[in-house]
């Protein structure tokens, strides 16, 4: 029995986290579930969200906590995930990059601040999420320190989006799903009987929800009338903002004679969109990369060159690559894929593996 080790649940209002908490009151830990209110649903204006909204989440996490019988806290986190995640997020936009937010969230919001207060006002000895991801004490090491591996599932995995956490925060973190398939944990809600088992995941922004992205995005970025120019330098459509489109993207264009055209670069200084005809056009392809900002799981950098098994979007199977540093930086590498690969975005993050093992990752720059 865990009867004195005390661990803090993020609660989300989803199926994930419902269970874990499920799990570790079984397990007999003592169990406290905290609901983070990390955003304001009125700055978000109808129609624009799709899905539930935070309120609706917030209610779902507290009947949860009420069917397991345990504590319930609200933590309010709104100007930390505005100042460290949220600012970045329309930053990188006006920029032309696709920045991905839930690592930004889980590095300083859910593993961050959640993590700090948890300990020191609640008095927990951990935290615990409903990541799809496992935690082992790595044998690699001399000094104790921990891994992380894929999740058993490997369509829910979610190690892609907390590449960014340090051994400090690992060492204080609980992942109890990590081991189970999702069909497993719908089942594990209705066995204890939650009223989220049939929740519909969510699959918006970190915290906001389910968002028109263009027609969001509208609210931070004016839109301002731009050429769609080909490679080839004709001029074959409007768009109301460069700012707004994303390297591969097709839908949106409105560009019409049925060929389909996919974006492969932008000018955000001349507001002009590139784009090119077919899903396999060359200009969509790219076999090297600069990244910056790693983070190594283990604190420590491998011996470069190394090869890994990479992925630079959530979900995209393992890309065979080898990493080498780019001379007189610390925070930089240069990323050679044995296959070029296609719609290589920057702003979006690129993780690296060792088999199931997760290495870290950064952000792409080009």
């Amino acid at each position: 029995m865990n009867k004195k080790i005390r661990v803090a649940v993020g609660l989300s209002g989803g199926v994930d986290s419902s269970v874990t908490a499920a799990l570790l009151l079984e397990q007999g830990f003592d169990v406290i579930g905290v609901f983070m209110k990390n955003w304001d649903d009125e700055l978000v204006r109808t129609p624009i969200m799709d899905g539930c909204t935070s309120a609706e989440d917030q209610e779902d996490a507290r009947k949860v906590a009420k069917i397991l019988n345990m504590p319930f806290h609200i933590m309010h986190f709104e100007k930390e995930y505005w100042d460290k995640v949220f600012a970045n997020f329309i930053s990188e936009y006006r920029r032309g990059r696709t920045p991905n937010p839930d690592v930004l969230c889980n590095k300083y919001i859910k593993f961050g601040y959640f993590l700090k207060i948890a300990i020191k006002e609640l008095k927990v000895d951990f935290i615990a999420t409903g990541h799809y991801v496992r935690k082992v004490k790595s044998e690699k090491l001399k000094v104790k320190s921990y891994e992380l591996l894929a999740a058993v599932d490997k369509n829910k995995d979610q190690s892609y989006f907390i590449y960014a956490l340090n051994q400090k925060q690992l060492a204080k973190a609980l992942f109890p799903i990590g081991d189970l398939t999702k069909p497993e944990v719908r089942e594990l809600a209705k066995k204890f009987g939650l009223p989220t088992a049939d929740k519909k995941d969510s699959q918006g922004i970190c915290f906001v929800g389910e968002v028109q992205l263009k027609e969001f995005l509208k609210q931070w970025i004016k839109p301002h009338k731009g050429d769609i120019i080909t490679i080839d330098n004709k001029k074959i459509g409007k768009h109301d903002g460069a700012e707004y489109f994303t390297i591969g993207q097709r839908h949106g264009l409105n560009i019409g004679g049925g060929i389909p055209y996919y974006v492969v670069s932008k000018n955000i200084r001349k507001n002009i969109v590139y784009v090119a005809a077919g899903t396999t056009h060359p200009k969509l392809f790219k076999k090297e990369l600069e990244v910056k900002n790693i983070n190594w799981i283990s604190g420590q950098a491998p011996k470069f060159p190394v090869k890994v098994s990479a992925r630079i979007r959530y979900r995209q199977p393992l890309q065979k690559a080898t990493l080498f540093k780019i001379q007189d930086t610390r925070y930089k590498i240069r990323v050679v894929f044995d296959d070029p690969q296609r719609a290589v975005t920057p702003g979006q993050s690129i993780v690296f593996y060792d088999k199931e093992t997760m290495l870290g990752g950064g952000i792409i720059i080009s």
